[in-house]
């Protein structure tokens, strides 16, 4: 009987827990002015104010199966942005923009986040 409770536990927990993307992780993570064949065109953590557009650039390896990342930007602690990207192999570059208005100086952060909202990297920036 205890063994059969035991197998029973262990099967809810398999059910109950989360699907994890192992292996997945970000092997190269930029903020950049600028994506150019598919890659960043510079790597900068310090960015006028007047910037107007920035990209958030991330390679993506480890993922055994189609998955996504999602790049949730914020200023400050608000959040502003989220956007949700697909990964379709094992070795995958992609990125998203987001537009920077004139005022929104400060401290920024973009955090790159498996399917299972799991934090894989964080790629802080200033605007000045």
């Amino acid at each position: 009987m205890r063994t059969l409770q035991l197998l029973l536990v262990a099967a809810l927990l398999a059910v109950s827990a989360p699907v994890s993307a192992a292996g997945l992780t970000v092997s190269e993570g930029v903020i950049t002015t600028q994506i150019v064949d598919r890659a960043p065109v510079d790597a900068v953590e310090v960015f006028p104010a007047s910037v107007g557009k920035l990209y958030c650039f991330t390679r993506v390896v480890g993922a055994d199966e189609a998955t996504t990342v999602t790049h949730v930007w914020y200023r400050g602690e608000t959040e502003v942005a989220r956007i949700q990207l697909p990964v379709k192999s094992a070795d995958w570059r992609t990125w998203s923009s987001k537009t920077i208005l004139p005022g929104w100086s400060g401290a920024w952060r973009v955090e790159v986040r498996d399917a299972e909202n799991a934090l894989l990297q964080t790629i802080p920036f200033t605007l000045q």
